[in-house]
């Protein structure tokens, strides 16, 4: 079974244009030049449309555990 449903790929697909065109802008307005970020902005915006996307991960940062 797919993990992404094919608007969610669109939306990214689209979102990648707009980074490599110089127009996508994140939250902040700062211009996008990370492509992950770019494909995690695409997939925010899917989510919000409601196409089939999953939850984002709910934990923080994993942290390296401490050498005794």
């Amino acid at each position: 079974m797919a993990k992404y449903g094919k608007s969610a790929s669109k939306n990214v697909k689209s979102t990648m244009r707009r980074r490599k065109k110089g127009t996508l802008r994140s939250g902040s307005g700062r211009k996008v030049k990370s492509r992950k970020q770019a494909i995690a902005i695409g997939l925010n915006e899917a989510r919000q449309k409601g196409a089939k996307v999953p939850r984002k991960p709910s934990g923080g940062r994993k942290r390296a555990a401490k050498k005794r």
